[in-house]
């Protein structure tokens, strides 16, 4: 397992350098004028031709292709993003300041994501071609065929605009102005976690409320897919000769089923499940869009409609570098679940 492990975590620094390669090349597709404005904070600088100039050879953007790529990686090791003119402050404070509010939607969508399709696929198998099955076979392929956003429109017609429970946004106006004007202490940036640290359970239920609905629609076509493969997963090993084993030995059918087939069947599950809930930080822009929910898909959706370059290019180096790290732990994780893997 050591072994699978090492050649696991040799092989983190030459991916990312291959996706930064890839980013930057996208970047220098665009011309030193346009590459400038992602880290001028007024655009009128551009309008001066020797100021413009002087800047770009400054920041190299009229280097070659080789030189430029190193003074740009250079300057993505000491997080100098560039500006965000949608943001209005520099990419990095953006980030820092947006980050915990898709973390925590992501967060909460986890737990239906994995408990509801991990549950649902075990009971689909168990009760194979059953009415329960068919039932659960049609809420997963609805679930799986809906895009995002039409569903979450739905949730928004249905849930705020009919019957106004869930509103959009993150906070209502005045739980804003408590939390941004008064003495509330941010000691983690999640709205929730610091309101329950601050012991104001008004604030909780409010940024609670707000986070229902997006966490409903970023979840359910999310665990819809985890279902299906749990159950495929489910049966396949329900067919096993040592299920068939068990059952002709007289153990009981839960123990059978939860004890020896549901461990077996969740190894290649946790793998995808893993990789699911980390591809759902790069999928939260059309959920947050939709409900005006200020994290960063919201903002990169914002930052695209503006051309706002350097916001575009820095939301695709961050989320790409969140797949490839959190596929290392997903990897060495499976070493630590699949027993063949240790064996290797």
């Amino acid at each position: 397992m050591l072994s699978y492990m090492i050649r696991r975590i040799l092989l983190l620094p030459i991916i990312l350098i291959g996706v930064t390669f890839l980013i930057f090349s996208v970047f220098s597709l665009l011309s030193p004028m346009e590459r400038l404005a992602t880290y001028v904070r007024d655009p009128n600088t551009l309008k001066n031709p020797k100021a413009a100039e002087r800047l770009i050879a400054k920041y190299h953007l009229d280097e070659p292709y080789p030189l430029g790529y190193i003074n740009w990686l250079e300057r993505m090791a000491h997080f100098d993003l560039g500006w965000s003119q949608t943001a209005n402050q520099s990419v990095s404070d953006a980030i820092k300041q947006r980050f915990p509010v898709t973390l925590e939607l992501v967060l909460y969508s986890i737990i239906p994501v994995v408990l509801i399709g991990i549950w649902l696929g075990v009971i689909s198998a168990v009760h194979h071609n059953d009415m329960i099955d068919q039932a659960i076979r049609v809420t997963a392929i609805i679930g799986w065929s809906l895009p995002s956003f039409i569903f979450g429109l739905l949730i928004l017609f249905i849930f705020y605009g009919m019957l106004g429970w869930f509103p959009p946004g993150r906070l209502s106006s005045w739980a804003q102005d408590i939390v941004y004007t008064g003495n509330f202490v941010s000691y983690t940036h999640l709205i929730t976690i610091d309101a329950l640290l601050n012991g104001n359970i008004p604030i909780f239920l409010d940024a609670l409320r707000h986070l229902i609905a997006p966490i409903i629609t970023l979840s359910y076509i999310s665990w819809a897919f985890l279902l299906r493969i749990t159950r495929s997963s489910m049966l396949d090993t329900l067919r096993k000769d040592y299920i068939r084993t068990a059952r002709a030995k007289g153990v009981d059918e839960q123990t059978v089923i939860h004890l020896h087939a549901k461990r077996n069947a969740l190894i290649p599950v946790a793998t995808i499940a893993g990789m699911m809930i980390i591809g759902m930080m790069g999928g939260v822009m059309i959920t947050e869009t939709v409900f005006t929910y200020p994290g960063l898909g919201f903002w990169a959706a914002q930052s695209a409609q503006q051309l706002d370059y350097g916001t575009v290019i820095s939301f695709a180096l961050l989320f790409s570098t969140i797949m490839v790290i959190g596929n290392l732990v997903v990897d060495l994780s499976y070493a630590l679940i699949d027993p063949r893997v240790r064996l290797e």
